[in-house]
């Protein structure tokens, strides 16, 4: 029970495979207050589900704690999933599950230690709300693009980069634009759900869903943004891009791909197969 007049959303979950209905839940938790996550460690993965987890602690917690709806991520080591740590109790003021994850005994805990708990279904979860965009800041403007399907830490990372220059637009690919660049198995997720976990990102202040074509299918959105700076990995370096910001004084920046020190390398076509 909360003693400390404090208010805590908790969610004590795996968060082992994020996908945006994860991040919807959390969207619509961070709504009620603070959402701390108490973030199952790979023992406890183990233990509870009887399979290793794909995706280790530190980079589940580096996705989680890039996430605006997301206040704290602690780490905890529980082997029963329907109670929560001692040490969560005291701020604790609701407890936030999925329908799929309510139990009758999450229940029965709740109302032995007076907590609230919270079901979301996946009605109450089926649709993809902007975020609001604020005046601007009179800071550089740096634009980014792709197609984001997959959405990793190596995204994370790379928006964490480029938000160091400046305040972040994403220009996130249509579907149809991605199919004629990529193949008829992609997109693996439609621009909707691609947009709604770019403009989850913390470190991002603007997305939109790009209405051009080809490489350079934000041209449009370059001309209505007008950032001072167009970024690119490496591996989306394309001589299209250098020659737009050439013709107009636009700053075009190659970062290198590198991870988050000491997390794996990811890649959206690798994580096909997850």
């Amino acid at each position: 029970m909360n003693t400390k007049g404090q208010s805590e959303i908790v969610l004590c979950a795996p968060f082992d495979d994020m996908r945006c209905r994860h991040i919807r839940l959390l969207h619509e938790a961070s709504r009620l207050g603070p959402v701390h996550i108490y973030l199952w460690d790979d023992a406890t993965i183990s233990t509870l589900t009887g399979t290793a987890s794909k995706f280790p602690l530190a980079e589940r917690q580096y996705y989680l704690e890039s996430v605006r709806y997301v206040s704290k991520v602690t780490a905890v080591s529980i082997n029963d999933a329907n109670v929560l740590p001692e040490e969560v109790l005291a701020p604790a003021t609701t407890w936030v599950v999925h329908a799929s994850n309510d139990t009758p005994a999450r229940q029965a805990f709740c109302r032995k230690h007076g907590l609230t708990y919270k079901v979301f279904s996946d009605t109450e979860l089926d649709d993809f709300p902007g975020i609001e965009v604020g005046s601007d800041t009179g800071n550089k403007k740096v634009l980014v693009t792709g197609c984001f399907d997959w959405f990793h830490t190596g995204h994370v990372r790379f928006f964490e980069e480029v938000s160091e220059l400046g305040d972040l637009y994403v220009v996130v690919g249509h579907d149809a634009n991605i199919r004629d660049l990529k193949g008829p198995d992609h997109p693996m997720f439609d621009e909707r759900q691609r947009l709604y976990m770019v403009q989850s990102i913390r470190y991002v202040r603007q997305a939109v869903i790009s209405t051009g074509n080809g490489w350079l299918d934000a041209e449009p959105e370059l001309r209505r943004i007008r950032p001072d700076i167009y970024a690119v990995n490496e591996d989306g370096d394309q001589p299209v891009k250098r020659q737009y910001c050439e013709e107009n004084s636009i700053e075009y920046v190659v970062l290198k791909r590198l991870p988050r020190q000491g997390l794996p390398r990811r890649e959206s076509t690798k994580l096909r197969g997850f």
